[in-house]
This record gives structure tokens, C-alpha cells and sequence, in this order.
């Protein structure tokens, strides 16, 4: 059984970095949306910010904007002399990024302390009251709603989420006069059990990147080793039914909550209509009457549980928290509707969500059926990893089913390279819906052309959605 963190190296150099006077930072991955809100941060603390990532994007474009230093070239001959000091650069680094690059083997074989994104985060948690917010599912949305919260309160807050937030066009909420910071925990490569919060909230705990864990029991206790990270007086927010066990300090307080009818946080009188979702919040000594959540869809109603107990627990006011829920617009790739089939008469709808475990897929279509109730739901999903489509195929398909039609590309590789035998028939070929079909990704937007669809949603953690500004000009040209 694993006794505690795997980090123990990465603390060293980083309380080694903490006693120097290091001036400038370099990301080895730096476009990924979990190191973007790093960057983002130090560049507007004055740091001099350079970095390196395999592809160009709207995001790294923005970040160059910004003044980071980016290159797209894995070559040493590539990071700018300003950077080649070890006594003046901390290198960070993604674990997606693979040990045989050239830029990243650089620093390591010229003395620099090279740590990775996750400590980096830790840090600034133990300098701050971090709210943590872990989970399978559910975290990037819980996550924004709770700095959306924060930031327009009179306690501010400062946030590293990971997605865009679309009130603010950034996953970086930044206010240095708050002692408050919202961190999206992650979990892959225990990247979570660096952190140090003050209060945390586990979303979800349903088996995911057993390409790490192994097996579920050891998924599991990652998220017990997490909640006994939370420091002595804290707060655990945690949702019912989950798997795991908690394993927190003499202190910390243990709630729990539902977007239903148990837990110590709950809803009561949830009501459906107009495009709208409305409900009242319970909680311990409190109720909040008559709770929109700007994004009125189904799943959000758990999120915005938790996010508002989360939010009274630092301080905000029952205003500020109806405020914060209402006004939020969402993550991007967080159920966004692009076209809400209102633009023309007849006009087809067009949604985009992130949903990559079976969990998330099933809820996604649910909540779309929900919504629009007596239309025609088509789906395209790309599956993320070969590791992921071999471990859950199954249950994938079963979610998949709830779709009216399914339409699915090859696989997305990401970090991976391929396993045998592993491809998206794994999955196609037990999905139960009535319509199905494979499409290369390359010849998605001409079967997109010469169909005609009522809505259309995009799935997935891969990069899918890189084809919606396409989809959306042709649904509005037709």
C-alpha cells in the first residue's frame, strides 16, 4: 500500500529553489491549460517566462501576447540565453511531456532544479487559505464556479483553473490583495498530493488514469492520501456515495453533499423551465432560496452545490453566492453551447463538452435529452488514450447508447503510443444506438456537410473541439 506522496525529490528542490533568488521560469509544456494559468501568474508577478510546447494554439498565442517566451522546436539551440543560468531559471515541467525531450534533458544535464507543475502549485497553496477541488469529473466546472464566486465577493480570491473560464477569458483569476486561492486538483500522476489545502472538495471518484494507479484500489487511496493533506482546522466537502475512504487530521471537519436530497449540503424544490434551472440550497444552519446557476443544465446543479459550501466556508455571503452562481457562464469545453439552434428558423444546436470518462458521457447526454427534450441527439466522440479506451470500452459504449446516433474517429494518442488490438471499434462495435458509424477525423467536417443533424454534440478530452469554429460556419451557412 502507498504510505504517502511520491514527491519527496521535488519538495528538495523546491524549498532549494524557495532560498534562492531565481528571477525567471521556464515551462516545458507550457501551452497545456493546467501550466498556461502558471505562466500567466508569473508573468504578471514581473518574472521573465520562457518555455516550450510541440504545437502552436490560440492559447500559446495568447500567452505570447502576454510576453512569455515560447518556442515550438524541441532543440536545446532554442531556449534564449536568458535562461540558460541555473542560478537564475527554475525549470517546470508537465508529466505529460516525455523524458526523451531534448530541451527538457537539457536543463536536467546542466545543473538546473527541474520540478514539476504540481510542486510549483503546492507552493503557493502553503502560502495561501487554498480551497482544493479534486475529482474525476466535475472539478474544472466546481472549480470556476467557486473562483466566480470569490472573485466578485469582498474576499477576492486568487484562481488556477483548469479551463477558460468564459466570464474572464482565462483560466487565471489573479487578486494579491486575497488571501484566498481556488486550485483545480488533479490527480493524474498524483499530481494532487503535492497540495496543501485548506479546505478541499472530491467531486467524484470513479477510476480514471489507471495507466498510473494500476487498479482501483490504489486510484482510491490517492484521494485518501489527498484529503489527509488538509490542514488541521480545515474543511472536507465531499460528495455522497463515493468509494473512497477519508483519512483526514484530528480537526478537520467531514461534510457532505448532493445535488439531490442527502447529504449535509443538498437541494430542495428543484424546478425545470424557460431554459432555466432553479432550486434552494441546505446546508448546516443555512438556506438559500431560489439558486439559477447561469449554466442551467443538470450536471451543474452537484457542481454548484459544492462550490457554494465551498464558498460560505471562506467566507462569502449568501449573496454573493446566488450572485456568483447566476452570473457564471461556464468553462469553456464545460457543456458550451455554440449555436442554441435559435439563430434561424429549423436551426441545428451545436454543444461542445470535455466529457471523457463513461461517467461524464452518460451525465452529458442526459442532460442534453433533458434539455431538449423530443429532438434528435447525435454525438461524436473521440476517445482519449489507448490506455483509457482499453480499460473502459465497455462502459463507454454503455453510455454512449443513450445517443440517438454516434459517429466516432480514430483514437487520440496524446502521450501514448499505440497498443495492439486497441482502436474505437473496441468501443463502436457494442454501442447499442440505432445510428453509428466510424469517420476518420480527417473526413469528419465533409460527413458534417452533406448531413443534416438537429443536435450535435462533441465529446471528449482530445482535440475535437479545434473543429467548431468549421462545424459552427457550416451550420449557420446552410
Amino acid at each position: 500500500m502507498e504510505k504517502g506522496v511520491n514527491n519527496t525529490e521535488d519538495k528538495k528542490q523546491l524549498n532549494n529553489q524557495e532560498q534562492k533568488k531565481q528571477t525567471s521560469l521556464y515551462f516545458v509544456g507550457a501551452g497545456g491549460i493546467g501550466m498556461a494559468n502558471l505562466v500567466r501568474y508569473y508573468l504578471r508577478h514581473g518574472a521573465d517566462v520562457g518555455g516550450y510546447d510541440r504545437t502552436p494554439s490560440d492559447l500559446t498565442a495568447a500567452l505570447e501576447k502576454e510576453g512569455a517566451k515560447l518556442t515550438f522546436t524541441d532543440s536545446e539551440e532554442e531556449i534564449p540565453n536568458e535562461f540558460q543560468n541555473p542560478e537564475e531559471t527554475l525549470v517546470v515541467y508537465t508529466p505529460a511531456v516525455p523524458d526523451d525531450n531534448r530541451i527538457l534533458s537539457w536543463f536536467r544535464n546542466h545543473g538546473f532544479e527541474v520540478i514539476k507543475r504540481a510542486a510549483l502549485l503546492g507552493k503557493i497553496t502553503r502560502h495561501t487559505e487554498a480551497i482544493c477541488i479534486a475529482g474525476s469529473h466535475g472539478k474544472t466546472t466546481t472549480c470556476s464556479m467557486t473562483a466566480n464566486i470569490l472573485r466578485n465577493s469582498a474576499k477576492g480570491c486568487t484562481a488556477f483553473l483548469g479551463g477558460i473560464l468564459r466570464n474572464t477569458g482565462s483560466n487565471l483569476v489573479l487578486d494579491e490583495k486575497s488571501k484566498l486561492s481556488v486550485i483545480e486538483a488533479d490527480e493524474y500522476d498524483r499530481s494532487f498530493h503535492h497540495l496543501s489545502p485548506q479546505i478541499a472538495v472530491v467531486t467524484s471518484t470513479d477510476p480514471d488514469h489507471l495507466d498510473i494507479y494500476g487498479d482501483k484500489e490504489h486510484y482510491l487511496e490517492a484521494f485518501s492520501i489527498f484529503t489527509s493533506l488538509i490542514r488541521e482546522g480545515g474543511t472536507l466537502i465531499t460528495h455522497t456515495g463515493l468509494d473512497y475512504t477519508p483519512n483526514v487530521k484530528p480537526g478537520v471537519s467531514v461534510e457532505t453533499y448532493s445535488g439531490g436530497a442527502e447529504g449535509d449540503w443538498h437541494t430542495e424544490n428543484i424546478r425545470y423551465g424557460n431554459g432555466k434551472i432553479s432550486f434552494d440550497l441546505i446546508g448546516p444552519g443555512i438556506r438559500i432560496n431560489d439558486i439559477e446557476p447561469g449554466v442551467p443544465v443538470e450536471i451543474n446543479i452537484d457542481n454548484a452545490v459544492a462550490a457554494a459550501a465551498a464558498a460560505l466556508h471562506a467566507g462569502a455571503t449568501p449573496e454573493e453566492v446566488k450572485e456568483g452562481l447566476k452570473s457564471f457562464r461556464g468553462a469553456r469545453r464545460r457543456f458550451e453551447i455554440y449555436l442554441d439552434g435559435t439563430e434561424k428558423e429549423g436551426g441545428e444546436i451545436l454543444i461542445d463538452d470535455y466529457a471523457h470518462s463513461p461517467n461524464e458521457v452518460k451525465a452529458s447526454i442526459a442532460s442534453v435529452k433533458k434539455l431538449y427534450p423530443g429532438k434528435k441527439l447525435s454525438v461524436i466522440f473521440q476517445p482519449h488514450l489507448y490506455t483509457r479506451t482499453r480499460d473502459f470500452a465497455n462502459e463507454f459504449a454503455e453510455a454512449l447508447s443513450e445517443a440517438d446516433e454516434v459517429i466516432m474517429p480514430e483514437i487520440y494518442p496524446a502521450r501514448e503510443l499505440p497498443i495492439e488490438g486497441i482502436t474505437s471499434s473496441i468501443i463502436l462495435d457494442n454501442v447499442k444506438s440505432k445510428e453509428k458509424r466510424f469517420c476518420e477525423r480527417k473526413d469528419l467536417l465533409n460527413l458534417i456537410k452533406n448531413s443534416n443533424f438537429e443536435i450535435l454534440m462533441t465529446l471528449g478530452a482530445a482535440d475535437i473541439d479545434r473543429l467548431l469554429p468549421d462545424i459552427r460556419k457550416i451550420f449557420e451557412n446552410r
